[in-house]
């Protein structure tokens, strides 16, 4: 099988063209003892794709067992305290736009959609005003 056909690197590691999955995501199943077959339903792939991804795998063994290594330690570490806090933010405004959006329901308002396109224009100009601030 022509790996070239299936696999490319678009800077994020080895992955299935056509998608984001990466040959790291098809090793985890691999070592769960999954089969091509229900790999490629659970990801939504053709069998192909699953197969060449594990040719991949075992072609290059130790490389993607290198790379697999690191991506589990920083995994394991979590993310920084500064870029948690900000993750722990936005879902503290998430849940409460939740409450606010079945309240709404609760109270029979129809325009819930309005409470939604606020908190997107919020979080717009929260992403663009770090932007423009450095963070």
């Amino acid at each position: 099988m022509k790996l070239d056909k299936f696999i490319h690197d678009r800077g994020r590691g080895p992955e299935i063209k056509g998608s984001r999955i990466t040959v790291y995501s098809i090793l985890d199943y691999m070592i769960e003892g999954w089969h091509r077959e229900r790999i490629a339903d659970f990801f939504q792939l053709h069998p192909q794709e699953v197969q060449a991804a594990m040719e991949y795998v075992r072609k290059h063994t130790l490389e993607v067992l290198r790379e697999y290594v690191k991506i589990l330690e920083r995994c394991e570490r979590g993310n920084p305290p500064a870029l948690q806090a900000k993750l722990d933010a936005g879902h503290k405004q998430f849940k409460r736009l939740m409450r606010e959006v079945r309240a709404a329901k609760a109270r029979g308002e129809k325009d819930v959609g309005r409470l939604i396109d606020e908190y997107r224009q919020a979080r717009a100009q929260e992403v663009a005003h770090a932007r423009d601030h450095g963070g």
